[in-house]
């Protein structure tokens, strides 16, 4: 079983997402982390892009391949976590503290899916 913690919100895809002093905090899942193997680059994008909910805003290189990562919602990254251009690996060590970029002005979101859903979504996929 994956950890998927309670006060997270989760995409289909396998993105994260927490709302935090009007911020939309995204990163990748446990499940995520775990079905890409040991990850070893991470492609961010700038502070002021805009992203744009269901479209790729970066992609990760792991030894097994190269994944986009997708939004769960539609705004202006604000922030990019930085540290993850240097050390890749800290999303596979701890992914729900390793976010990739703060939105900010979120306009929209996907349909996000509550803990238990998205257990439900990994379950059927494992």
């Amino acid at each position: 079983m994956f950890k998927t913690p309670t006060e997270l919100k989760y995409a289909k895809t396998h993105e994260w997402v927490k709302e935090e002093d009007g911020l939309c905090v995204i990163g990748l899942t446990d499940f995520a982390q775990d079905a890409l193997g040991d990850i070893v680059f991470v492609n961010l994008p700038e502070v002021g892009d805009e992203v744009t909910s269901g479209e790729s805003f970066s992609d990760v290189e792991s030894v097994k391949a190269v994944s986009d990562i997708y939004s769960p919602v539609t705004g202006t990254i604000a922030e990019v976590n930085e540290e993850l251009l240097d050390n890749p690996a800290l999303i596979n060590e701890d992914c729900y503290n390793a976010w990739l970029i703060k939105v900010n002005d979120v306009t929209d979101s996907e349909e996000l899916l509550d803990s238990e859903a998205y257990q439900e979504v990994c379950a059927s996929e494992a």
